[in-house]
């Protein structure tokens, strides 16, 4: 019934599952991991776009395998049946096919993506969370792009200081197939095979057997024969044993995938990034539009603590009541406690050719790409230094001055002189602030600067206005500086001055400043482990 007039209506106040708020330190990392990855991508020659956060139905259904039951789909709203977005890689395809005079474009997108997945929010695995992509479109000579992506992804981790903690895994889905040929696979279970071998990086062989032949209905003895193969991982020995391997070498599809590795391993060579790659067998990449090299990047927390079906090192006695976790996507539980559930990779793509002409009908546009995981990366991030007692100040803005006054008796507060001050820098381009009190006292507006780490103050006085002075101070100068106290300066010379000492100090007056820009993300993520969500 409705309520009377003047009832006060109850809410639940929370978000819904598998989503949070972003705010103070947390958005400071976030961005700062935006910066770097789009920094990057400019460097690569690489424009933007961007397209709704929804699509129509029809569109994403079918590109996305097993995964597909995943997608959000929308209520009928004016005759279209819509989802919203899974990825960015299906969006740009259809965006290619509509725009079919662009034939090559190197394009990124960064925007929030959406799943029906089960979360584990502290470890990253959400609901709603963003995508970095790199993509690259066109007809070129065979795996120039796709070394070149993941040089980039390469650039990216090293960044945020993951030097020597990741590790990019990679495989060709036409040695995949070929495999699968060789070993007996029929054709129409090519794929639901595929998916299967996929879950070796989570589950036992064993496991993953029982899928394919109890599940899948796969012969025993074909199955055995795939496990020989896909359990292999290494480097350049490991695609000369497939190259020395005559049926897999006599398949077309499959001595085609070891041609393109064979070239992608000298180019990966020349970029100094061959050391990162893992040429691992058992990495499939579930969704549908792949055809040609996949990958993704993991590093130490995307492995689950524990795997299903395993047991764990230095487990004790046999729990006599195992712990369930809820298995519909739609349930309750927040599986982030759950040591069965790891982060999961930090960043997956790869070839993609015949996406493109299933929309259009008609043009190929062949693309490689590869999407960052934002969420991830901060998650393993803040897991790797939560034991991390040493801590560097966090800047949440980056204003570079504060502007201040003081007096004694009869002081007025300098309002307008202040104001003044700050519109001169504001129109210098510097970023300045000052206190909304009309009296502040000079403690209060030290604290409000040292509290966001702004590193120089302007500090107003009667008789230095008077004579056409300020003072300005950098903040935090050890006990015994000579400038500790701040030096006196032309009023005439403001701009000048201040953006001489920014300049000295490394700052920038478009970019970052200060704080989490003269740290690694790692630096900056030890003051969130330290001070909390």
């Amino acid at each position: 019934m409705p309520k009377d007039k003047g009832e006060k209506t109850s809410y639940q106040l929370k978000v819904p599952k598998g989503t949070k708020d972003w705010e103070g330190r947390d958005m400071v990392i976030r961005d700062k991991i935006f910066t770097n990855i789009t920094n990057i991508f400019k460097r690569h020659g690489a424009v933007t776009i961007d397209t709704p956060v929804f699509e129509l139905k029809d569109i994403l259904a079918g590109k996305y395998g097993e995964d597909s039951k995943l997608i959000y789909n929308l209520a009928d709203q004016g005759g279209e049946l819509c989802s919203l977005r899974y990825d960015l890689t299906v969006p740009f395809a259809r965006w290619l096919a509509m725009n079919s005079s662009i034939q090559n474009i190197k394009r990124y997108h960064i925007a929030k993506v959406y799943r029906r997945d089960q979360p584990a929010m502290t470890k990253g695995r959400m609901r709603e969370f963003y995508q970095c992509d790199f993509d690259i479109a066109g007809a070129y000579d065979a795996m120039l792009p796709d070394a070149e992506i993941i040089r980039i992804t390469c650039e990216f981790f090293q960044s945020l200081g993951w030097e020597g903690r990741y590790t990019i895994k990679m495989n060709h889905r036409k040695i995949l197939d070929g495999i699968f040929e060789v070993c007996g696979v029929p054709k129409e279970k090519l794929r639901m095979i595929s998916s299967a071998v996929d879950k070796l990086d989570k589950s036992p062989w064993e496991e993953v057997r029982r899928e394919m032949t109890e599940d899948k209905g796969l012969d025993g003895e074909v199955a055995d024969r795939i496990g020989e193969y896909v359990v292999q991982k290494g480097g350049r020995e490991l695609l000369e044993r497939l190259q020395g391997d005559a049926k897999l070498s006599g398949n077309e599809s499959g001595s085609a995938g070891i041609e393109d590795m064979k070239k992608l391993f000298d180019y990966l060579e020349t970029f100094e990034v061959l050391d990162k790659v893992s040429f691992d067998m058992s990495l499939a990449r579930g969704l549908d539009y792949y055809t040609g090299v996949i990958y993704e990047v993991v590093t130490e927390g995307s492995a689950p603590q524990t795997s299903e079906g395993q047991t764990s090192q230095g487990a004790g006695k046999k729990d006599s009541k195992p712990k369930k976790h809820a298995t519909n996507v739609d349930g309750e539980e927040d599986r982030s406690n759950d040591p069965s559930v790891g982060v999961g990779s930090v960043a997956a793509g790869g070839r993609y050719d015949n996406l493109v002409s299933m929309f259009s009908g008609k043009q190929q546009i062949p693309c490689v790409g590869i999407s960052f995981g934002v969420d991830r990366i901060f998650s393993i991030t803040k897991q790797r230094l939560a034991a991390d007692a040493s801590a560097a100040a966090i800047r949440t803005n980056e204003v570079d001055v504060y502007v201040m006054a003081f007096g004694g008796k009869g002081f007025e507060g300098l309002l307008k002189e202040r104001m003044q001050v700050a519109k001169r820098l504001w129109d210098a381009g510097i970023k300045a602030e000052f206190s909304w009190k009309v009296k502040p006292k000079l403690p209060q507006q030290f604290k409000a600067a040292e509290v966001n780490g702004v590193p120089f103050a302007i500090i107003l006085g009667d008789e230095e206005v008077a004579q056409g002075k300020c003072k300005i101070k950098e903040m935090g100068l050890p006990e015994g500086h000579a400038e500790k106290e701040g030096v006196m300066i032309e009023m005439a010379n403001l701009e000048k001055e201040v953006l001489a000492r920014l300049g000295r100090q490394g700052s920038s007056t478009t970019g970052l400043t200060g704080g989490i820009d003269k740290m690694t993300l790692e630096d900056a993520a030890r003051e969130v482990t330290k001070t909390g969500d």
